[in-house]
């Protein structure tokens, strides 16, 4: 992948946003996030051409919209009234994942046959739902829509083993993982058990998923150049 030192400033950029949580309404904890992204950005446009795939305009999509969601979340002067934007935003950065997974060339990983394969899946997201439900009131339907959403981008980076070359199916994987981690999280903190140094867990987990999201998708995309 071109340009490491440009990967090393989105780490830096991401560390300093997690130090500077400990000052909450921070002006400079906030341009510390809204730069994380546009980092990534510069990182997928530097690495691929954007306009030769619509796979790669979709991954921009999610890129873009996961920005709007670290914006939205961070606004000093929301009072939490932006949180719903915000949860819209990185719903739509999801679906760009999924659509991007769901139509990435090859044979399908999951088949009838060992559809069995997404009971963990399936039991993380009823184990998830039981924790918050009853502390959702008016949230229900979003949170639920929501939480569906991020299990089949989940699934979708799952079913790409067939398609793309390990490295970067694992490294997508684990993007995945870590983002509904991170987003687990962050549902976890709001509606069910607040507890202390929740935001380093979020923004840990969250800054590595997105960069191993994007890396392992460079790789599939240079696998497929080589080809």
């Amino acid at each position: 992948m071109k340009k490491s030192g440009i990967s090393i400033l989105y780490f830096i950029i991401g560390f300093i946003q997690i130090v500077l949580q400990n000052y909450p309404g921070s002006v400079y904890g906030f341009i510390a996030k809204a730069m994380i992204i546009p980092v990534l950005i510069i990182i997928l446009l530097i690495n691929l051409k954007i306009q030769q795939s619509f796979l790669n305009w979709l991954m921009l999509c999610g890129l873009i919209f996961s920005w709007g969601g670290d914006i939205m979340l961070e606004l000093p002067a929301s009072g939490g009234t932006m949180f719903v934007p915000g949860l819209i935003f990185f719903l739509l950065a999801h679906i760009m994942y999924l659509t991007v997974f769901i139509n990435t060339p090859g044979s399908n990983f999951i088949r009838k046959s060992n559809a069995l394969i997404l009971l963990p899946v399936v039991i993380y997201g009823a184990i998830l739902l039981a924790i918050l439900y009853g502390n959702l009131r008016e949230m229900k339907v979003p949170v639920i829509i929501y939480a569906v959403i991020i299990l089949l981008m989940l699934s979708g980076a799952i079913n790409r083993k067939e398609k793309v070359n390990q490295k970067s199916y694992w490294i997508v994987l684990a993007g995945a993982i870590l983002f509904v981690l991170s987003d687990s999280v962050i549902a976890i903190n709001k509606f069910a058990y607040q507890f202390s140094q929740s935001g380093i867990l979020i923004m840990s987990s969250y800054i590595l998923a997105q960069f191993l999201i994007v890396t392992g998708y460079i790789h599939q995309v240079r696998q497929t150049e080589r080809k």
